[in-house]
């Protein structure tokens, strides 16, 4: 899908934004994208008709002054970005995705899944949810498991609902993308390794998160969020040093125009600084890898309304743009 310039989808924060795009029939490129909607090839402008958007960001120190200075010059090799396809704006090697991370998300849970011998008042138990909620951010770890790249797709590309998904969900979060390899570095030392930041829709199917034949093995993350194309992403990057401060963005996601989830990352229970820690510290994290730093309440099941043939999601979150997604069912 091509976006029109001057639409939501086309603005961002700073100067400028990496993305991934083609022109119909050509392959995809990386590429400038400044908040006029306007296009430069990154083959082009520096002279590399091999360069990807993981090998800009394996450089990315180099890089960032480079794609500065282009930024700023009056060039007229830039096309209209409605012109171009967009796609996901990297292919990473790794995902990591982050659980659990927002108070009031959690807190609702703690709440919803009271015990039957439970006769306690919802203000009650809402209490004792903030109360374990504050001594895990200070003392507990942040909870991550690994995605597959292959569930990657586009922001404007429809998604397909698998036959097999009973209770297909959405989940709007902020993914940050690692810029300089990094290995059990320090909460301190963490933001160093950011590149930048975009938008990913992490989609779920609840029926098969827990394993009803092997209770006991717990979560089955494999088939719940990997489906192909349950990870949109995108559209762009937009370069750490034009976001102030990723602890204080606004995530909105609408489902066929009516808002589901409308919260700050205030209320991440951990930072962005410390799940890239965390990720780290056993991981050894590679430029281009997506950190996803988990979803804010609203996601369908706590509406009783999860995703069906024809919906279509707008995700947005401050500074970074939209995407916008249509879900198919599989024939």
């Amino acid at each position: 899908m091509s976006v029109k310039p001057g639409s939501p989808s086309a603005l961002f924060a700073g100067p400028f934004a990496l993305a991934t795009l083609s022109v119909p029939e050509g392959p995809a490129f990386p590429a400038l994208v400044t908040p006029d909607a306007q296009v430069l090839d990154l083959r082009l402008a520096l002279g590399d008709a091999q360069v990807t958007a993981v090998s800009l960001l394996e450089d990315w120190r180099a890089t960032l002054p480079r794609l500065r200075a282009l930024a700023e010059e009056d060039r007229t090799d830039r096309r209209p970005l409605s012109e171009h396809r967009v796609h996901a704006p990297v292919e990473p090697r790794q995902v990591f995705q982050s659980g659990a991370n927002y108070r009031q998300h959690v807190i609702d849970l703690h709440v919803a899944h009271r015990a039957a011998d439970d006769d306690r008042s919802e203000e009650e138990r809402r209490a004792e949810a903030a109360e374990i909620m504050d001594r895990r951010a200070s003392e507990d770890l942040p909870y991550v498991f690994i995605g597959l790249p292959s569930s990657i797709t586009g922001p404007y590309d429809d998604v397909t609902l698998p036959a097999w998904a009973e209770k297909p969900d959405w989940e709007l979060e902020l993914a940050a993308v690692i810029g300089r390899p990094a290995y059990r570095v320090s909460v301190e030392e963490a933001m160093a390794c950011v590149a930048g930041y975009t938008i990913a829709n992490d989609l779920t199917d609840r029926a098969t998160v827990f394993r009803r034949d092997m209770p006991q093995i717990g979560t089955d993350w494999l088939r719940s969020k990997n489906a192909p194309g349950f990870t949109p992403l995108g559209p762009w990057i937009v370069p750490a040093a034009s976001i102030a401060d990723p602890d204080d963005l606004r995530l909105t996601l609408k489902l066929n125009g009516d808002t589901m989830q409308d919260e700050s990352t205030k209320d991440m229970i951990f930072s962005v600084a410390r799940v890239v820690s965390y990720v780290s510290q056993t991981a050894r994290l590679l430029p281009g890898d997506l950190v996803l730093t988990g979803s804010p309440a609203g996601n369908g099941m706590h509406w009783g309304r999860l995703l069906r043939d024809g919906d279509v999601m707008d995700g947005a979150i401050t500074g970074l743009g939209a995407q916008r997604t249509r879900c198919v069912a599989e024939a």
